[in-house]
C-alpha cells in the first residue's frame, strides 16, 4: 500500500484540490443545509490565486491528492483555512499531519495560528483542540450557522 506523502501544493494542483474540496465540503453543506458554502462555489481562478500567493500543503497517496490546507500570513498570525481530507481517507491522521505541516511552513514568521469552523462541526472542533487550539469566540453568521474561532500560540 502506498504511503501518504505531505508536501507543498501549488497552482498546478488547483484542479485536483478544487475537486477534493468540493467532495469534502458536501458533508458540511448537508450539516448546515447550505449548498452554497464558499468552499463549494469557489471558482478555479480564485483557488489558483490562493495557491500562488499563500502557504499551501497537500497530502498525496500515490498520484492522488487526498488532502490539502492553506494558510495566509496576516502580520504575526497564520490564518489557516480549507483543511480538507478526501471522505474515503478520513480517520487516518491526514488532517492532523496537514495542520502540522502548514504550521511548520510558517515557522519563524507566525506567532499565532488561527482558524475557524462551524459550530455543528464537532469532529473538526475535536481535531483542532487535540492539536492545541483553544476557542477564542463565536461569531453568529445566520440562523443555523455560528463560526467557532480557535487559536494556538506558536511554540
Amino acid at each position: 500500500m502506498d504511503e501518504i506523502v505531505i508536501g507543498p501544493a501549488g497552482p498546478a494542483d488547483a484542479g485536483e484540490i478544487l475537486t477534493l474540496q468540493r467532495a469534502a465540503y458536501v458533508v458540511e453543506a448537508q450539516l448546515y443545509d447550505d449548498p452554497h458554502l464558499p468552499a463549494l462555489v469557489q471558482p478555479l481562478d480564485e483557488l489558483i490565486t490562493e495557491l500562488t500567493g499563500n502557504l499551501a500543503v497537500k497530502a498525496t497517496l500515490g498520484h492522488r491528492v487526498v488532502g490539502a490546507v492553506r494558510g495566509e500570513l496576516d502580520g504575526p498570525v497564520l490564518r489557516i483555512g480549507r483543511l480538507v481530507v478526501a471522505p474515503d481517507q478520513q480517520g487516518r491522521g491526514i488532517g492532523t499531519r496537514l495542520l502540522a505541516a502548514v504550521e511548520a511552513a510558517a515557522d519563524g514568521r507566525a506567532e499565532w495560528f488561527a482558524l475557524f469552523t462551524g459550530h455543528l462541526s464537532a469532529g473538526n472542533i475535536r481535531l483542532y483542540e487535540r492539536c492545541g487550539y483553544a476557542e477564542t469566540h463565536r461569531e453568529p453568521i445566520r440562523p443555523g450557522l455560528t463560526l467557532v474561532h480557535l487559536m494556538k500560540e506558536h511554540r
